[in-house]
Order: C-alpha cells, then sequence, then structure tokens
C-alpha cells in the first residue's frame, strides 16, 4: 500500500508534468498508478501550516545540497540549514524531519555510502599483515598495495576497478575495470604490474577478499618471487593508501558525473589514472607528479 507521504509527491510531480511539459493529466496519473479523482481532490485541498513549512524547508535543503555539489548527508544539512535559520532568530528543525523530507525526494550524500555487506567465504590462504602500516618506502617497487572498488552506472549496473599501486610515489602501476569482480579480473592486474619488474620482488599488501586469499594467488606470487601480505581483519586502516586513492579518485572525477554505459566510465577512469599519473602534483613528493618523482630515482 502507497504511504500517503508517497502519494503527495506522486501529485506534486503531476501537478509540475502538467503545467511545465503538458502531459494529460489522464496519462500521467495511469503512470503514476493514482486514480485522476484522487489527484483533483488533492489539487483543490487546503493546504495546511506544516506542509507549507515543509515545501519552504525542501527548497532549503535543495539550495544547500547544490551549494555543497551533493556531498552532506542528512546531519550536516541539519546542522547548516538550523544554523542559517538561528541566525534569523527562526526556530530549528528536528533532524528527524530533515531526514524524512531528503529520503522521501531521494536526496542522498553522493559520497560515503555504506557498503553492502557480502557473505563471509572460508580463505583457501591467509598472510600475516607483514607490512604493518608501515607505508614509507625507499626506491620503487618495494612494497605495493592493491585492492578493488565498486562503480555504478546506467539505471542499476556495476563495474569493478582493479588496481596495484607503488608506495614508493603512490603511482598507479596497473589496473583493469571489469564487469565482474572475480579473480580474473586480479589476476588479470597482477600479471600486467608483473611484466614491469626488473628482477624486482616487491611485497604487496591487501585485505582479506576472497581473490587474494586464494591458492591460484599466492601461486602466482610465488612464481614472481612476491611476498603476500594482508590487512587485518575489520582493520581497513591496513590499507590506508589504496582506500586513500579510490577516495580521492570518485570525489574527484567521479562523483561529479553521471555514466549512463560502461565506456564512458572505462574513458574516464582511463582519463584520471593518466592525470593522476602524470599531471596531479603532490606536496610530499616535492611539487611533482608521481612519474616524475619516479623518473628521477630511476
Amino acid at each position: 500500500m502507497i504511504s500517503q507521504i508517497r502519494l503527495q509527491l506522486r501529485y506534486m510531480v503531476i501537478e509540475e508534468m502538467s503545467t511545465t511539459d503538458t502531459f494529460p493529466v489522464v496519462l500521467l496519473c495511469e503512470i503514476a498508478q493514482v486514480s485522476r479523482a484522487a489527484y483533483y481532490k488533492w489539487l483543490k485541498r487546503t493546504v495546511s501550516v506544516r506542509e507549507e513549512e515543509n515545501l519552504s524547508l525542501l527548497e532549503d535543503i535543495r539550495l544547500l545540497y547544490d551549494q555543497v555539489n551533493g556531498t552532506y548527508g542528512y546531519r550536516r544539512i541539519t546542522m547548516t540549514v538550523n544554523r542559517r535559520r538561528r541566525q534569523h532568530d527562526l526556530p530549528a528543525y528536528n533532524e528527524k524531519r530533515i531526514y524524512r523530507l531528503m529520503r522521501i525526494h531521494e536526496i542522498r550524500s553522493v559520497i560515503r555510502q555504506k557498503r553492502k555487506r557480502h557473505k563471509k567465504s572460508s580463505p583457501q590462504h591467509v598472510a600475516e599483515n607483514v607490512l604493518n602500516r608501515e607505508f614509507t618506502v625507499k626506491k620503487p617497487n618495494e612494497k605495493w598495495v592493491t585492492d578493488v572498488t565498486e562503480f555504478k552506472y546506467g539505471l542499476s549496473k556495476k563495474a569493478y576497478l582493479s588496481v596495484i599501486r607503488d608506495l614508493y610515489d603512490g603511482s598507479i602501476i596497473s589496473y583493469v575495470l571489469g564487469h565482474s569482480n572475480n579473480n580474473q579480473l586480479v589476476f588479470k592486474t597482477l600479471d600486467q604490474a608483473i611484466v614491469r619488474l626488473h628482477q624486482e620482488h616487491p611485497l604487496i599488501h591487501s585485505d582479506r577478499g576472497f581473490q587474494y586469499t586464494s591458492k591460484a594467488f599466492k601461486r602466482k606470487l610465488e612464481a614472481a618471487g612476491m611476498t603476500q601480505s594482508m590487512s587485518r581483519v575489520g582493520r581497513c586502516i591496513d590499507n590506508g593508501p589504496m582506500e586513500s586513492f579510490f577516495g580521492t579518485l570518485k570525489c574527484e572525477k567521479y562523483y561529479l558525473h553521471k555514466y549512463q554505459t560502461f565506456e564512458e566510465l572505462n574513458i574516464a577512469i582511463n582519463e584520471y589514472i593518466y592525470f593522476y599519473n602524470h599531471e596531479r602534483y603532490q606536496k610530499r613528493l616535492n611539487g611533482l607528479s608521481p612519474k616524475e618523482y619516479r623518473a628521477k630515482a630511476a
């Protein structure tokens, strides 16, 4: 059964589209699955004081949301809206009220979304945390970190990016974007990185994802003479540099656009990683890009 709040939202959409886009009310009611009689009854209603307040509050929420490029969640929006209201001696709004309005109108922060829980699988092989958060490195290809992150495109499609990063300069050694989060995605990323080595045998650190705990991944590392390291359970900070890169990529590129196809997303990621490696200057690298800093070491 449709809630009264969602019915009102549908009525508001019908009203807007019938006046601005000149769609027939009959068609709009049919699409929204509401009766014309109910819609016209709502249209002729007397607007309550609370409804007027909600409309005004919703306008303030949307204005603030646009100003911060969608980065605020309901708690920070509540704090900011109420601070502005107090400056004009106006009463504050309840956090639950703002949360409810944002949820109804599908206004949500574009960052720091909670990850979906996945069923745990029994690891075939687990390595110690050899890296032990010692992220400082003296030479290239001494310590690598790796992980996989998820992207969405189109209506509800997903893509997965596997990355290997060198802790020496932060450069991205290899990366693969795929349609599935599977062993092949991770193995291909590792194969691309290994061919870049010149008699080096780096330590490689990851979380305890099923790809990294597989026997096949361990065999690949042993064949390359590499040392395996894994984060402790529930300690994502153990792989902080990798998490940091994913956060930077998403904030500086992914969250700023909408991607309709896998190809559009792939082009965007390729562009950003090239920019990150070659043109994104960093203070900790003495104002150089990762590739410039790496070239000096060579």
